[in-house]
């Protein structure tokens, strides 16, 4: 029995319409107002995790001086979040880690589009400093796009986006080693301790520290950015977990301190992200953030 044409074509597209309604949808307008609301709101709030650490800094400091410079950057966070204004006024480049599910549609627009125009909207309305330039004429921009926008495909019909306002500061004190395979452990924390003997007061410490191991050079920086999402937050694996604990007991041992003024508050937290790597390599980057760390994840 022969099956007509038009059938077929009738039968395509009743499944293309059950799946395009079986499909989750977000309106790009929604998601534009979404954004808009908390860039602006992270702006001005220091993580809350990162001021709990503060805090337990502060509340364990001896060195006179660096206990001095933690009382002010508390105040200072105080400050802002009560007039509602930005702790530092480096409100940094927009780093965006988007998982979106394969069952997710945005519809109205591109997603790029919507996150590069909420970016716009939340700076300039609210008057946050526009830092981003052309790398060679240095002509700015004059709306703190474009952001950095690193997208995941997973299965199903997630959507989550985690933003960061990455300053100047510390970002410019992060490093990335391509190590031998055999370095190992020891060849890790060395690594680290480099980077933040080298960095010294420049990030402003007490610093955050996310580390990505694994993957090649431009990966094992990916993953060195999204670990500092997870600061406070233990590695599941309890070897990571440990490797963690190690890096920050040494890096506080290297009476840098607050502000650059001696003492035990160099860091406040290390996040590792890993990932498979080629036999013949071990890259590790490092990636630094200030006290003044500020993200949020929006979930649709």
């Amino acid at each position: 029995m022969t099956v007509a044409p038009f059938v077929l074509v009738a039968v395509y597209w009743i499944l293309c319409y059950n799946y395009c309604n079986q499909m989750k949808k977000i309106d790009c307008t929604k998601l534009i107002n979404s954004l808009t609301k908390l860039i602006a709101k992270a702006n001005v709030t220091v993580d809350t995790v990162a001021t709990t650490k503060l805090r337990e800094c502060l509340a364990k400091e001896t060195a006179p001086h660096s206990k001095w410079a933690l009382e002010q950057i508390v105040d200072n966070i105080d400050i802002a979040t009560k007039t509602n204004s930005p702790a530092c006024q480096d409100t940094g480049m927009a780093v965006f880690f988007v998982k979106l599910g394969q069952n997710v549609r945005i519809k109205g627009g591109l997603l790029t589009d919507a996150i590069n125009q909420a970016i716009r909207l939340a700076y300039v309305d609210n008057y946050f400093r526009l830092s981003i330039a052309d790398p060679l004429t240095r002509t700015n921009t004059g709306d703190n796009t474009p952001a950095i926008i690193h997208i995941e495909l997973v299965d199903g019909d997630t959507f989550e986006i985690d933003f960061l306002a990455k300053g100047a500061g510390a970002e410019n004190m992060s490093s990335q080693y391509m190590l031998r395979p055999g370095d190992g452990n020891k060849g890790i924390i060395s690594a680290v301790i480099d980077c933040v003997k080298s960095a010294g007061s420049n990030p402003c410490p007490p610093i955050a520290i996310g580390i990505g191991i694994g993957g090649n050079m431009e990966a094992s920086c990916i993953l060195a950015k999204k670990a500092l999402l997870r600061i406070g937050e233990p590695h599941n694996d309890t070897k990571i977990a440990t490797l963690e604990n190690d890096i920050l007991t040494a890096v506080n041992a290297l009476n840098i301190g607050a502000m650059g003024f001696g003492g035990n508050s160099t860091a406040y937290g290390v996040a590792i992200e890993t990932y498979p790597t080629h036999i013949g390599m071990l890259p590790i980057a490092i990636n630094l953030q200030c006290h003044s760390a500020r993200h949020f994840r929006l979930v649709m």
